[in-house]
């Protein structure tokens, strides 16, 4: 009998609202044993998280991963720079469209997928202007009124 654990889902709500994202993609991360143990709890953030393109790899920066509480001295750092792993072929598709002006490299989602890995889902995103973000304000309010009709 397999154990089955809580639901591991982090998302970056803050980058949808400050980014219109063009497109997505699935990566992997290279972690210490402490670190996936850390995301297993749930204990991390995407706030404040941003991506880049160095040597033909790609890194995030500032994605906090609280330590382990049972770590020793092997426990790792809580805001170090992470490599992500994707195919070459992505890899030129993001480092091109992250050097177009005005686009940004941002996480939108940490999960655990079925194998047990850790995932970060990544988007190619341009900045909202205000009156974008006025425009994403009244969408939502305008289903969240929608759904609340259709419940009575």
């Amino acid at each position: 009998m397999k154990l089955k654990l809580k639901e591991v889902n982090i998302k970056n709500r803050r980058a949808t609202f400050d980014y219109a994202i063009t497109e997505t993609f699935t990566a992997g991360l290279v972690l210490t044993g402490t670190e996936i143990k850390s995301i297993r709890l749930g204990k991390a953030s995407l706030v404040d998280t941003f991506c880049y393109v160095v040597n033909g790899e790609v890194w995030v920066k500032n994605m906090y991963i609280a330590e382990y509480f049972y770590g020793t001295y092997n426990n790792h750092q809580e805001r170090r720079d992470r490599k992500l792993l994707l195919n070459k072929k992505e890899i030129n598709k993001i480092n091109k469209m992250g050097q177009e002006a005005g686009y940004t490299i941002v996480p939108l989602r940490l999960f655990i997928n079925d194998r047990g890995l850790a995932k970060l889902v990544i988007g190619i995103g341009k900045g909202k202007k205000e009156y974008d973000k006025r425009q994403s304000i009244k969408e939502r309010d305008d289903k969240r009124s929608m759904a609340r009709l259709f419940q009575k």
